[in-house]
């Protein structure tokens, strides 16, 4: 099994490529299910993540061809064809790699009028029920029965009814896929309470481009008047603002100066005001946005919650950053309950991190200290590669498939811009 080595301590400078938003990719690529022409996603990250939705709709009858991946290059261009749906089941060996698998559960529904789903897999970080995407389909006219582990889903008369959608909590997951059975269903449907992730503005704007007829993008209510069918087309995956905030992360913890090529402001708005609340320069350049810090940084109070407040994705590597603050922080989780397993990885290093329910107190310490830890999950990895970036001597991070799902080359870019690190194998 791969690991990787760090020897910290360098400060980064030089510019890093951000690819196409993992996230992002795989809400577009269950797309092509809702019509049967082509659709052609440009800017696709190459990430495990992206490899297994591919794999996915292959299971569907789904031709998928991918080009464009000349050497240097960060994104894909790949191309989906759903000609004929050949089955209308997703399965247990490939949907327990990731959470996102459930995403073909509304366009399968909506597409065949049938659908049967595994349950899903993902990171371990906690109990992520699936009721609120059952509901939603349950109000398009979906009757749905679980059992065995597998969601099944039928459409009455082989096709769903508009109706009106009004989630009890927040959901992007919910929110993608009532958005994509929407789409072709009969009549008018409105989702309250939606989600106002930047993905799914990407989703939609997708759809848009496929013929669909979305009202109230950027809004907590959209409203979608279903159409027949969907058109293929061609459509650029936004760049990946959790990278984005990954990667300045990395500049101020090793007091460092990045550009972000490809970044965009207004995608990460609370990401990039509390790097500048903890003393880190932003500013917008040609291409992106640079990212410079100087001397230890200053201490924060963050709490999770939805777009456009502080994203849990980004909760992990802010802990490291102010690890190494001159102060206290209180980093509090309000959207995972189990999204705190790197705090003794990172107290290995020399961190001082408690927990206390649902918060964590950052005590900022002088520096962190090489250690032999273990990734638990995506955004955690993440966190010990950037404690390695500012550590001295050497860390060795084990169980690093975690990083492969969300994070395209990351050695890569880390090494072009200074840092020590690499990737090795046990075997």
């Amino acid at each position: 099994m791969d690991k990787i080595i760090i020897r910290g301590g360098k400060r980064l400078e030089g510019r890093i490529p951000i690819s196409g938003a993992k996230n992002a990719a795989l809400t577009l690529l269950p797309c092509a299910v809702l019509t049967d022409e082509p659709l052609t996603l440009r800017n696709l990250p190459r990430l495990a993540d992206v490899d297994s939705f591919g794999h996915l709709l292959n299971q569907f009858g789904v031709s998928t061809t991918i080009e464009g991946a000349r050497p240097g290059d960060f994104g894909r261009v790949m191309t989906a064809r759903a000609a004929n749906i050949t089955s209308t089941v997703a399965p247990y060996d490939i949907v327990r790699k990731m959470r996102a698998s459930i995403l073909v559960l509304g366009p399968l529904l909506a597409r065949c009028g049938e659908a049967t789903v595994s349950l899903p897999g993902g990171c371990a970080i906690g109990n992520r029920p699936i009721d609120l995407h059952l509901k939603a389909l349950e109000a398009l006219g979906a009757e749905i029965e679980l059992a065995a582990g597998y969601v099944k889903a039928t459409a009455p008369g082989g096709r769903l009814k508009g109706g009106r959608i009004n989630f009890s909590n927040v959901s992007v997951g919910a929110t993608e896929n009532a958005l994509m059975a929407a789409v072709l269903a009969q009549g008018e449907s409105v989702i309250e309470n939606a989600a106002r992730e930047p993905e799914i503005t990407d989703l939609a704007k997708c759809l848009i481009a496929m013929g669909a007829k979305i009202d109230g993008l950027r809004t907590d209510t959209l409203t979608i008047q279903g159409v027949d069918e969907l058109h293929g087309a061609t459509y650029a995956v936004m760049p990946d603002r959790i990278e984005a905030g990954s990667y300045a992360c990395a500049a101020a913890i090793t007091g460092g100066s990045l550009i972000l090529a490809g970044a965009r402001r207004e995608t990460m708005p609370s990401i990039l005001s509390s790097l500048e609340d903890a003393g880190v320069t932003v500013e917008d350049v040609k291409d992106g946005l640079k990212v410079s810090a100087n001397g230890r940084l200053k201490p924060l109070s963050l709490s999770t919650a939805p777009y456009p407040a502080f994203p849990t994705d980004m909760q992990a590597q802010f802990m490291a950053m102010l690890a190494l603050a001159d102060g206290t922080s209180l980093l509090t989780e309000t959207i995972f309950e189990n999204r705190y397993m790197h705090v003794p990885e990172l107290n290995r290093m020399g961190a001082e991190i408690e927990v206390r329910g649902r918060s964590a107190i950052v005590r900022g310490v002088e520096g962190l200290v090489g250690a032999p830890v273990m990734a638990t999950d995506l955004r955690a990895s993440m966190s010990l590669i950037l404690a390695g970036l500012a550590a001295e001597g050497e860390t060795e991070v084990s169980r690093i498939y975690h990083l492969d799902r969300g994070y395209e080359r990351l050695e890569e870019k880390l090494q072009a811009v200074g840092a020590d690190i690499e990737r090795v194998s046990d075997g």
